[in-house]
């Protein structure tokens, strides 16, 4: 199983998950089997700037990814993963490695998460 989180660097797991997906400047892709992590890197984001409905969670297909992790996902993004087969949870926030500990014991719910404000570049 490939799980992703949108990340701001390439810190592996001590990374922060960034606000907003679509916009995050990389993904880290972390590949689970058995319960355990067998490997992760981190993806650039070619889309982080401007893009249209679909094109982040299509890259995400691209890229085998088989749950988005992350803190917010739209009602219209939601729809395009749904369609695509990737589970979406939502509320996550912190560092990648806490939430994929959580994630692995069964303790992370999707919680709804509503932004601080309206996407603008940092």
């Amino acid at each position: 199983m490939r799980v992703a989180f949108p990340v701001y660097d390439h810190k592996g797991l001590d990374e922060e998950i960034f606000e907003h997906f679509g916009h995050a400047p990389a993904f880290l892709l972390v590949e689970i089997e058995d319960g355990t992590v067998r490997s992760y890197e981190t993806v650039e984001n070619p889309h982080s700037g401007e893009h249209g409905p679909g094109v982040v969670p299509s890259f995400l297909v691209q890229l085998n990814v088989d749950v988005l992790i992350c803190r917010g996902v739209g009602g219209r993004a939601r729809l395009f993963f749904q369609q695509l087969g990737i589970e979406v949870i939502t509320g996550a926030q912190g560092k990648v490695s806490d939430v994929l500990e959580a994630y692995l014991s069964g303790e992370l719910e999707s919680l709804p998460y509503e932004p601080r404000e309206k996407w603008h570049h940092y």
